[in-house]
């Protein structure tokens, strides 16, 4: 009877351990534990600035893009997520919204994928 309760307790231990480390594996991403295609969904008011770089740039837009921003990570892993691309965003736009919006703490030169922040 002594012994079961042990394994029993060992075994509830190793159950929260492994718990605890697949929520570290969820967490480590470029956006923190949010999900790049989702967060991709707050840029929707950026999605014509995206597929043409002549297409004025709305308030809320630059809004949306200054606070994901913050991340550049975060930032690129979004304008390279299959929902941007699935909506027709083209990453050579995309990656110019933050200039376009005059954003002056952007992070220039920040390597995204094949592009470069200017």
């Amino acid at each position: 009877m002594e012994a079961s309760m042990k394994n029993m307790c060992l075994l509830g231990l190793l159950v929260a351990l492994v718990i605890a480390g697949l929520g570290e594996v969820h967490g480590a991403g470029e956006c923190g534990k949010a999900n790049p295609d989702m967060e991709a969904y707050k840029l929707a008011p950026c999605a014509s600035a995206a597929q043409d770089e002549h297409a004025s740039v709305s308030a809320s837009c630059c809004a949306a893009v200054k606070k994901l921003g913050q991340n550049p990570k975060c930032l690129c892993a979004v304008m390279l997520s299959n929902t941007a691309k699935s909506s027709g965003v083209k990453p050579e736009n995309a990656i110019t919204i933050p200039k376009r919006c005059n954003i002056a703490d952007r992070p220039v030169g920040y390597q995204c994928g094949a592009y470069t922040l200017p």
